[in-house]
């Protein structure tokens, strides 16, 4: 029997990027129970609420998940729903129930993450009814694929795939039907800043190159240079975290540039404090009732390091340059 490989500083740093996928859904999932925001299917991805959250981490997530959902809701009526969304690290997100329960279905909804989240997230759909149920109303065929790795219906699929890995990547999408005609939609959020840039690059590229019409919105760390930056990286690299793309983190400029320099004809991007700031500020008012917020500052600089960048080419000219905040 040969020996098992020892474990190499990769295989570590993997693992620490995946425990990041449990946290995400554990605060989201704490959130959703204060009522910053609905979602009936976080709960099946964690199953208790857990140890309390500080408020600021709460509000840090709501304004993720409104901002988020505000480009993805736009793209989606630019597109009259005739698109693609491929959610590119997507962990245990639950945003194909959402648009299924709001009639919002884009033609095929892609995820993409490692092959272990990959097979997690497919079981806990196998066992939970109100996971499966959604996906099976969506599927009209006889070709409902179900493996250990890998899902794929009509209208929703999941794959195992290395995202650095971009000849694998491509070969996947396109084994389930992945169009490069249609208007594609990619989401990464907290995921290219786990790559090198140089890995980074390469996968915008791809898409850029792959597809004629196309959104790409990226949601992660901004501001790195200064001291609460250099705090938050310290913080992760504790936990064996290592932010290997941070050097794409040192601004908006520099996050626009990574896509202005692949391909992308138009880029802007927002700070999480001003994103914060644009949303319906109404539903903000209802949010900051819901727990006393005593270090408005400590807020203030959280979201002021966290951005979201979205980029575009639009050969259709469905106008998709005008879409923002």
């Amino acid at each position: 029997m040969a020996a098992r490989q020892p474990f190499t500083d990769l295989d570590t740093a993997d693992e620490a990027v995946r425990s990041t996928c449990d946290d995400a859904t554990t605060c989201k999932r704490y959130a959703t129970s204060k009522g910053y925001w609905t979602d009936p299917y976080v709960q099946y991805f964690v199953r208790s609420v857990g140890e309390r959250k500080a408020p600021e981490i709460n509000r840090g997530y709501y304004a993720r998940v409104q901002g988020m959902n505000h480009l993805l809701d736009a793209f989606l009526r630019k597109t009259k729903c005739d698109c693609q969304i491929v959610n590119l690290g997507a962990g245990l997100d639950t945003t194909f129930w959402r648009l299924k329960d709001e009639n919002l279905m884009p033609r095929k909804y892609f995820e993409v993450d490692f092959p272990m989240i990959a097979a997690r997230k497919i079981h806990n759909i196998k066992t939970k009814p109100p996971l499966s149920k959604p996906l099976i109303e969506t599927h009209s065929t006889d070709s409902l694929l179900l493996d250990g790795h890998s899902l794929d219906s009509d209208r929703y699929c999941i794959i195992g795939a290395d995202l650095r890995d971009i000849p694998g990547l491509d070969d996947k999408l396109k084994k389930f039907h992945l169009n490069p005609e249609l208007p594609t939609l990619f989401l990464s959020e907290c995921v290219l800043v786990y790559m090198t840039p140089d890995q980074s690059s390469k996968l915008v590229n791809w898409a850029s190159v792959t597809f004629h019409t196309a959104m790409f919105v990226n949601y992660e760390q901004v501001n790195m240079l200064d001291r609460f930056g250099q705090v938050m990286i310290e913080n992760l690299q504790r936990r064996q975290c290592n932010l290997a793309g941070v050097e794409v983190c040192q601004s908006l400029e520099t996050q626009k540039e990574r896509f202005l320099k692949t391909g992308w004809e138009n880029a802007d991007a927002l700070d999480m404090m001003t994103v914060y700031s644009v949303i319906p500020q109404d539903d903000v008012a209802r949010i900051e009732r819901l727990e006393f917020l005593d270090e408005k500052e400590l807020l203030q600089q959280l979201l002021q390091h966290y951005s979201i960048c979205w980029a575009t080419k639009d050969k259709l000219k469905l106008g998709l340059s005008q879409v923002a905040f």
